[in-house]
């Protein structure tokens, strides 16, 4: 591995909790590009079932190396962050193979960047999925107030519960396993939760240091946040089919409205269609209220016979 590739691993892969976590590794730099790596590993499948990897790791990864991509297109280094993020699930990955993704920052304004990528597995001319995000630079005075962040902000520890303040949200109390029955790896990795006896199914992501993308601020990784939700309309979407169908990602997008706390956060789904072949879902997360959502997000998933499954 070449010197500058060895340096970029170091300060930005090593010094991202999550990125660490998972054990990403950029492979490849230019003028505007970037290739990163994710090894495979047990925790990554999210349908046992049928032996596939959990989108949500896919979205880490593009995301990842799209903020690479932006940072080698930079002629002065100003923070940025991930406005919004489009995945187009193309075909199923499996488990037992790397995943690496190149991304291209094809065009840069004053205060946005615009990126696409590619992700891949054994063969770069069959790729399992597409990416394509923008991304938000920081004006001077934005610089300014991130620098502010950096310095203050710290990590949220998880306070003593205090006494319900009327007409403010309270984070439920209950919390239960996703699949006790059956678990899956990847969701069992985020930590994923349920809140029992929710009146709408209600979904939990607990914090933990290894879910932090950005460490100066600190905020959540915005791939992590991208999973956390499409399990959650993945999830509603099984438990308003009953287990008569089986939903497929096919796309999925996400609009970050404002950075992830180091703090739990919470998702909650709509069923914009449930038709025939396809539905639709939209998912808001929050943290400190509903009414202050951190990303909305919707996604279409194929719907395929679950008997149709299991006979082939």
């Amino acid at each position: 591995m070449s010197t500058i590739l060895e340096d970029l691993n170091r300060k930005y892969v090593s010094r991202t909790p999550h990125m660490r976590e998972i054990g990403l590794t950029v492979t490849a730099i230019a003028p505007a590009r970037g290739t990163m790596t994710q090894p495979a590993r047990p925790d990554w499948v999210g349908d046992p079932g049928r032996g596939m990897l959990h989108t949500g790791v896919l979205t880490v990864l593009a995301d990842s190396a799209c903020g690479l991509a932006v940072g080698a297109a930079m002629t002065e280094r100003v923070p940025y962050a991930t406005l919004d993020l489009r995945m187009d699930w193309l075909r199923p990955a499996g488990p037992d193979h790397d995943v690496h993704c190149e991304a291209h920052c094809y065009r840069m304004t004053r205060s946005v960047a615009f990126v696409r990528g590619e992700v891949w597995q054994r063969d770069r001319n069959d790729p399992i999925a597409t990416a394509q995000a923008t991304f938000m630079l920081s004006t001077p005075a934005g610089t300014q107030r991130a620098s502010q962040l950096a310095e203050t902000a710290k990590p949220v520890a998880a306070a003593a519960p205090s006494a319900p303040v009327e007409g403010v949200w309270q984070p439920p109390e209950g919390s239960a396993p996703v699949l006790p029955e059956s678990p899956i790896p990847y969701i069992e990795f985020l930590g994923i939760r349920t809140v029992p006896g929710s009146a709408v199914p209600l979904f939990r992501l607990p914090y933990q240091t290894k879910l932090i993308g950005n460490p100066h601020l600190p905020a959540l990784h915005g791939g992590v946040i991208a999973g956390f939700a499409e399990t959650a309309a993945l999830l509603h979407l099984v438990q308003t089919l009953g287990g008569a169908k089986l939903p497929k990602g096919i796309d999925f997008s996400i609009d970050y409205l404002r950075a992830g706390r180091p703090e739990e956060t919470f998702a909650q789904c709509e069923l914009v269609r449930v038709g025939a072949r396809v539905a639709l879902v939209q998912v808001r997360c929050w943290q400190s209220s509903p009414d202050r959502p951190i990303v909305v997000a919707r996604g279409h998933f194929l719907l395929t016979d679950a008997q149709a499954e299991r006979v082939t």
